[in-house]
């Protein structure tokens, strides 16, 4: 039984891929590297203040009526919010590693093409082409 074409590379013309000197992958993978650990540092902190707070405002709710009580809690839960968004962004740049290892890294997911210099410089962990991204935002 034959398999079914893929529909997002289905006419398109498969793209070779060049080869990174091994001091480029080198500087990707300590620049990448880099900004996990300032991810990573960002989140310990984050969850730090977040149990400081909470242990203040388990302190503090003598007499909090339903109004304060809603914004406590509207408060915890954007200090989660931004916990998870940088767990999020850590699960990325892991991923943008695990890409450089595998040697997918700067290569779309989707079409196959290159990833052009100037988003991998502004978004380093992008696995989508401009072009797909923009596809992809509009669905």
């Amino acid at each position: 039984m034959a398999k079914p074409a893929d529909t997002r590379t289905a006419g398109r013309k498969p793209v070779a891929k060049a080869t990174r000197s091994a001091a480029e992958t080198e500087k990707i993978r300590a620049a990448l590297a880099a900004r996990r650990d300032e991810l990573n540092a960002e989140y310990d902190q984050t969850l730090s203040e977040i149990t400081e707070l909470q242990r203040d405002r388990l302190t503090d709710s003598a007499g909090d009526d339903q109004a304060d009580t809603g914004t406590k809690t509207f408060e915890r839960e954007q200090e989660i919010s931004l916990a998870n968004s940088i767990k999020e962004r850590i699960t990325q740049v892991e991923r943008a590693l695990e890409r450089l290892d595998e040697g997918g890294y700067g290569w779309c997911e989707r079409c196959g093409n290159p990833i052009p210099v100037e988003r991998l410089a502004a978004f380093p962990s992008a696995t989508l082409c401009v072009t797909c991204k923009q596809l992809a935002e509009r669905r």
